[in-house]
């Protein structure tokens, strides 16, 4: 394990990073263009607890899509380079900041076995093609309005999506990891400053 990551590639998560495909809120294929790809690595204190989820996955026949774990800190400056931060709070100002770039986050949601996923507020990272298209002009009028469904206490939307939200939020934070208030599908673990910044090479 290099600087304690570990790949995952148990059968009960669908890998599915977002930043390998094109439908994303950057409208490009980050981790693809570094030559990273549709991997899930993270630090093998988030290994541990993921994987204490899997008896829920199993009795309710259900699977969990990891849309991003570690983030190679190139993969992040290339995204800053996007979306800058003097645009929108959208990435962290660098990935020192970044817990993905720790190796300590994930952003996840819930699907049934078929990997369809269980409804939500919205898709994670807020995605829909027509904000991506105004976020990538510098215009974020309507995504900022949008965003705020993706908050943990929004209330709004129908009640399958906000039950599925705070099952996931419960399920998480019961296994050990940390929720943000403004993002449902994105969990951490607690004291993941203490953790190093991870640097990848493609060798």
């Amino acid at each position: 394990m290099k600087d304690n990551l570990v790949k995952l590639t148990d059968s009960h998560f669908i890998i599915d990073m977002m930043y390998a495909r094109t439908n994303n809120m950057a409208g490009r294929a980050v981790y693809q263009e570094i030559g990273y790809g549709n991997v899930a690595y993270m630090h093998q204190d988030v290994w541990k607890k993921l994987l204490k989820i899997v008896p829920f996955l199993d009795e309710n026949k259900l699977k969990m899509r990891i849309c991003d774990a570690y983030r190679p800190p190139i993969a992040h400056q290339k995204l800053l380079e996007i979306i800058p931060r003097t645009k929108a709070k959208f990435f962290a100002e660098t990935p020192e900041k970044s817990n993905h770039c720790h190796g300590t986050a994930v952003d996840v949601c819930l699907t049934d076995i078929n990997g369809n996923n269980l409804l939500y507020p919205t898709e994670i990272d807020a995605y829909e093609k027509r904000f991506q298209e105004q976020v990538i002009t510098g215009n974020f009028i309507e995504f900022e309005s949008h965003l705020q469904k993706a908050r943990h206490d929004y209330m709004e939307a129908l009640p399958e999506a906000i039950e599925n939200r705070e099952q996931l939020k419960k399920i998480m934070e019961n296994i050990g990891f940390e929720s943000i208030s403004h993002e449902w599908w994105h969990y951490n673990l607690k004291n993941w400053q203490n953790y190093p910044l991870i640097e990848w090479q493609n060798n």
